[in-house]
């Protein structure tokens, strides 16, 4: 499974510790999350995405991760839920995706995450409703996320061509419900930091 191109899109949401919109998505990493450490979890909605000939389309993915302080700096601990889903080969495609090794838009973990916890099956759900972005893995994640409302009430506050190594356009939003219990972690952002982004990545 080396040099195998590979491909991603649909959504991904998430959420953190940080008491107002995350900074390190400005500042590509240079300030410090707003508590001076940054604990989060995302999820991933995958609508079409092969790695080689391994099909990933419809597949959801969670990922939580702590860092210590500046993004930049590394030092980040990661830790990945693969939809129950997924095939064994998907499973090592993922894997490989998400700790950096397969090269491309998520070729920076492998610098940055200095512990890896691990890797769980686990079933996953991502429903959107209305706006609000469900993100579900029993007994692990329960999050709602909302878009925060611009002047125009019917449109989102949206930040566009950014670097954010993410997305370059990125929905700013807040966290209605956000539990996560999982690899020894206990957590509870709601009413804090959020966003939802279009997942569009690819490699090597």
């Amino acid at each position: 499974m080396t040099d195998q191109g590979w491909a991603m899109k649909g959504e991904l949401v998430l959420s953190c510790n940080c008491t107002v919109f995350c900074p390190c998505v400005l500042s590509l990493g240079s300030h410090p999350p707003t508590e001076g450490y940054c604990q989060t979890w995302a999820g991933f909605r995958i609508d079409a995405g092969h790695f080689g000939e391994v099909d990933l389309s419809g597949l959801n993915l969670g990922l939580i991760m702590e860092i210590p302080g500046y993004m930049s700096r590394g030092n980040w601990t990661a830790g990945l839920f693969i939809d129950k889903r997924a095939s064994v080969y998907a499973i090592k495609a993922l894997t490989k995706i998400f700790t950096g090794k397969a090269g491309g838009t998520t070729s920076l973990l492998s610098i940055l995450v200095g512990k890896f916890l691990g890797v769980e099956q686990v079933p996953i759900t991502y429903e959107t409703r209305d706006k609000t972005r469900i993100f579900q893995i029993p007994k692990i994640i329960d999050g709602a996320v909302t878009p925060i409302a611009g002047k125009d009430r019917e449109r989102d506050t949206v930040i566009t061509n950014s670097e954010y190594w993410i997305a370059p356009e990125i929905i700013v939003a807040r966290s209605d419900k956000s539990k996560m219990r999982a690899f020894g972690r206990n957590w509870n952002f709601a009413g804090r930091s959020a966003e939802i982004c279009k997942l569009d990545w690819r490699g090597p």
